[in-house]
């Protein structure tokens, strides 16, 4: 019997450690500095920086720019995941896809954004649908089941 609650207590011991270990995990892709020491601005086309580079993560159409976006995240126990670092290679094309400019960019030249929520009233008057179907239970008429008027 003390052997058993040795073994509970090293073994809620253990869930807990491997519980409390950090995952960090990595998302996407940006170049190294060697691969974009290869890209020559003003020279390079859209093609041939997607040939050096890979393909991009976002490519915007409007502003004429190609995205590599990375990030790594922590994760740990039950707290939400944190970001720990975010590379973001913007590289710029002029009218004619030349590149014209390659930046880069990391956590600390984020910006917070503040976002709005708009909701739109579904009419429901926050009825939950266990209530909506009960309620529509008395409302059926036996004359509209047969199809006689």
């Amino acid at each position: 019997m003390r052997n058993k609650s040795k073994m509970t207590v090293v073994g809620v011991c253990l869930i807990t450690a491997i519980a409390c270990t950090p995952v960090f995990r990595n998302h996407g892709y940006t170049p190294s500095d060697s691969q974009l020491a290869n890209l020559v601005v003003g020279v390079d086309t859209r093609t041939t920086a997607e040939e050096t580079l890979g393909p991009p993560t976002i490519s915007d159409a409007e502003t004429g720019r190609l995205y590599y976006i990375s990030s790594r995240w922590r994760h740990y126990g039950l707290n939400p995941p944190k970001p720990i670092s975010r590379n973001i290679v913007a590289v710029a094309l002029d009218s004619s896809e030349v590149v014209t400019n390659v930046s880069r960019y990391g956590l600390e030249d984020g910006e917070i954004v503040a976002l709005t929520r708009r909701v739109t009233d579904g009419g429901t008057e926050e009825i939950t649908f266990l209530q909506q179907l009960l309620g529509n239970i008395g409302r059926i008429d036996a004359s509209d089941l047969l199809g006689e008027p």
